[in-house]
């Protein structure tokens, strides 16, 4: 039996394949009382899989050994809410659902023991309710359930009907919920997903107050720099474990980086010589037939082989970033893009917004923020299909990416057959375009039902780029998107000629891309400037002067990657030591 103070969950060797496409090979990781564990991993690398393996280990035939204490209990939150599902509780009963039915329970064989023969029956169920009741803490429930709440900044809305929260609110309901089961582990997939930057912030406080061992799946770069204590990377098929920090986990890859590529390329400068020497016994052989010769051929050969056997190769830190490019077909030079006119949006006779002003120009860069539920993708939608109290400009033509990707892919067709109704010619135009995007070959016949929600995402990118359009209207672009990508796309943002209006809770792709944000407070809309947005994430999420130390660790991190391509060491290992120390300010 695994007790705790152990290793909690063990895995050793674990290798497991889908249908023509191998996931993991020989993994191994342990996972201790306490840890907060973020897994993390390029999109469709078999997170969620290895999730449901933990979780279900029975189910799944698979290679290597799993070790978990039978009795262990795991807590779950999905990345989807689901709230459509839950009708006529409030908050707190919905919190308290296994405190009150525990409560109930000795309640009622209480009541039983009043007139029952059988007390020694009643007995026994009324100590193992006792127990679990004891086990979730059910004489201090109460306070438990106010802290928490306190801590999500949710305290008001505790007799709130469920029906009545927005998606963000109710996900964060849900880990409030699991953690006061007290399981024995928790495990949650990017349960940050659309949470606005309020309920960002308060997810951070739940995961940080947390007392127990959790396990999570997030690309929140926000959430990584602050909330862990553990990584789990896993990359083309193996994976890494890391005590610590993200933060350092990266500067460590950085640093591994360096020391290799300079091997690499020493390595890579002796079997040219090597080649050279072989192709010059060849030539000597060829017109000398004295055994000595042929002897020394075969021995170079052999070298060779070894040589190449031992190139350095590292999943880790040769990750393929994705290579996302928008481009424009029809230029438009500076005018106004679109103009919004009292515009309303009426929801279940509440109104969300009222009489809604602004225009965007054709080159603008803007994001629409506010608090989940204000009805800012009603708003996107209501532009993309050009609503009367919508004016675009003719020379306009739009692209659209979902939150809700049903909304914009056909999920029965395959990549290939998506793609080829975007536009692209043939297959071989298909292949040659989606490597960008992190799709292989292999890919292209698979059904985009079963497409991670990170690929799902880069797969609208990739559809969206090929549309050419000049003004792109994206609804949450960086949500399920590893950090590579984000990444990845914050430079074809940068690149990109034409007007921009996205939806995001993202703070450093806000910070990264955007000309200015529109902000919905109040049922309105007013513009703000990047540097009152800024002012603003300080004073209630950051400390002092973190983005720009953040801004500042990520233009070293540049400097490194030239002085890597330039294949200048020296250079890449002094600006290592000066991003060392500015790590250490964060």
């Amino acid at each position: 039996m695994i007790k705790r103070g152990n290793n909690m969950i063990k895995v050793d060797n674990l290798s497991y394949s889908f249908p023509q496409k191998d996931i993991y090979k020989n993994i191994s990781f342990t996972l201790e009382d306490g840890q907060h564990c973020a897994f993390i991993g390029t999109n469709g690398s078999g997170k969620s899989t290895l999730i449901d393996i933990l979780m279900d280990p029975e189910k799944y035939m698979f290679d290597g050994k799993l070790e978990i204490d039978p009795q262990y209990r795991i807590g779950y939150v999905s990345q989807f809410s689901q709230l459509e599902k839950i009708h006529d509780t409030t908050v707190y009963e919905f919190i308290g659902e296994e405190f009150f039915k525990l409560q109930n329970e000795i309640t009622y064989i209480c009541s039983q023991m009043e007139t029952s023969s059988d007390i020694d029956a009643l007995l026994d169920k009324y100590q193992l309710a006792l127990d679990a009741f004891n086990a979730i803490g059910g004489d201090d429930f109460e306070s438990m359930i106010n802290k928490k709440l306190n801590l999500a900044n949710l305290t008001k809305h505790k007799d709130l009907m469920v029906s009545e929260l927005s998606g963000g609110e109710f996900k964060l309901i849900q880990v409030i919920k699991v953690m006061l089961s007290i399981p024995d582990l928790i495990i949650m997939d990017e349960p940050d997903v659309f949470l606005d930057f309020e309920n960002i912030d308060s997810l951070k406080n739940l995961i940080d107050s947390h007392k127990g061992t959790l396990l999570i799946i997030t690309h929140n770069r926000y959430l990584l720099n602050h909330c862990f204590n553990k990584i789990l990377h896993l990359e083309n098929k193996e994976l890494q474990e890391f005590d610590g920090r993200f933060i350092d986990y990266n500067f460590s890859l950085l640093q591994t980086k360096i020391e290799l590529q300079e091997l690499a390329m020493a390595d890579t400068e002796e079997i040219e010589r090597n080649a050279m020497l072989i192709d010059k016994l060849r030539s000597i052989a060829t017109h000398n037939s004295e055994a000595s010769r042929g002897k020394a051929l075969k021995a170079r050969v052999k070298i060779q082989e070894r040589l190449e056997a031992r190139r350095i190769k590292e999943p880790f830190v040769d990750i393929k970033q994705p290579n996302i490019s928008f481009h424009t077909d029809n230029e438009v030079e500076e005018t106004i893009a679109l103009k919004v006119n009292d515009f309303s949006v009426v929801y279940d006779e509440e109104v969300l917004l009222e009489n809604v002003n602004f225009e965007i120009k054709s080159t603008d860069k803007v994001a629409l923020i506010g608090s989940n539920g204000t009805g800012k993708t009603t708003l996107l939608r209501a532009i993309f299909k050009n609503n009367d109290s919508i004016e675009i400009n003719p020379n306009i033509e739009m692209a659209y990416l979902s939150q809700n990707q049903g909304e914009t892919l056909n999920e029965s067709n395959t990549i290939l057959e998506e793609l080829l109704d975007a536009g692209l010619r043939n297959s071989t135009a298909v292949i040659s375009y989606i490597s960008n995007y992190g799709f292989d070959r292999k890919m292209l016949h698979q059904k985009i039902q079963y497409l991670s929600g990170g690929e799902k995402n880069m797969l609208q990118l990739a559809k969206i780029a090929v549309s050419k359009a000049n003004m792109l209207l994206l609804d949450e672009p960086t949500s399920h998107l590893d950090t590579y990508s984000q990444i990845a796309l914050e430079k074809a943002i940068e690149n990109y000629k034409g007007a921009i209006l996205t939806i995001s809770h993202d703070y450093y792709f806000i910070s990264n891309c955007m000309d200015y944000v529109l902000i919905i407070e109040n049922m309105t809309l007013r513009k703000m400037s990047m540097k009152k947005f800024r002012r603003k994430i300080y004073a209630n999420h950051f400390d002092r002067d973190y983005l720009e130390v953040e801004q500042k660790k990520k233009l070293i991190e540049t400097s490194i990657e030239l002085a890597l391509k330039d294949t200048n060491f020296e250079l890449a290992k002094t600006l290592s030591e000066e991003l060392e120390d500015v790590i250490k300010l964060l």
